[in-house]
């Protein structure tokens, strides 16, 4: 089932925010590529040459967090999460807005509320510490890392954000109908 697709022309906040979301998005996806390139050379070296990089292994955790951490954005105002429902197909697009509205306000906020509070001191003493990798030949810096946790989740929160603009400027007569096509903008 795909997300409401509400008309792009709704909410000019809500435009802007999808911009900033979209090319952050874009960028981190191309850790995926990196991420890839060092799996590869991970094998060969290890498979190869008898000669398996720690550091290497701990780069690919670090390359698919940083993916997965912001990807959530980018899927939230495109429409590609997983969404499981049963009923919101069948909703009128009132009733889907209302929806999203009040999922978004009493789920997604305050979950994203919790993550980005806890993982502040997480990462504050991440910093403090210059904490690095416990295996002597382990990547530095691992506080780099721990950084995107609380970044992610408020760059989660932003795109969210968009969804209830569109959704409120469709329930002030703003917003066109909502489509079946996933995103909020349609497929790109």
């Amino acid at each position: 089932m795909a997300q409401p697709s509400y008309s792009p022309s709704a909410s000019p906040l809500a435009d802007s925010i999808e911009h900033v979301v979209r090319s952050l998005g874009r960028f981190f996806a191309w850790s995926y590529l990196i991420l890839i390139a060092v799996i590869i050379t991970q094998v060969i070296l290890r498979k190869v040459f008898s000669n398996g990089q720690i550091a290497l292994e701990e780069l690919q955790w670090h390359l698919y967090a940083v993916g997965v951490l912001f990807g959530l954005s980018y899927a939230e105002i495109t429409g590609t999460h997983v969404r499981v429902d049963i009923f919101y197909h069948r909703f009128s697009e009132r009733a889907k807005a209302w929806v999203d509205i009040l999922t978004v306000a009493f789920f997604v906020w305050p979950f994203m509320y919790v993550i980005f509070i806890h993982s502040l001191d997480f990462v504050y003493e991440a910093w403090r510490v210059d904490e690095r990798s416990n295996a002597p030949s382990g990547l530095p810096w691992r506080w780099v890392i721990k950084s995107a946790i609380p970044f992610s989740a408020a760059l989660l929160a932003f795109a969210s954000l968009a969804r209830v603009l569109r959704a409120i400027a469709l329930l002030r007569g703003n917003g066109a109908s909502v489509s079946a096509k996933g995103g909020s903008h349609g497929s790109e």
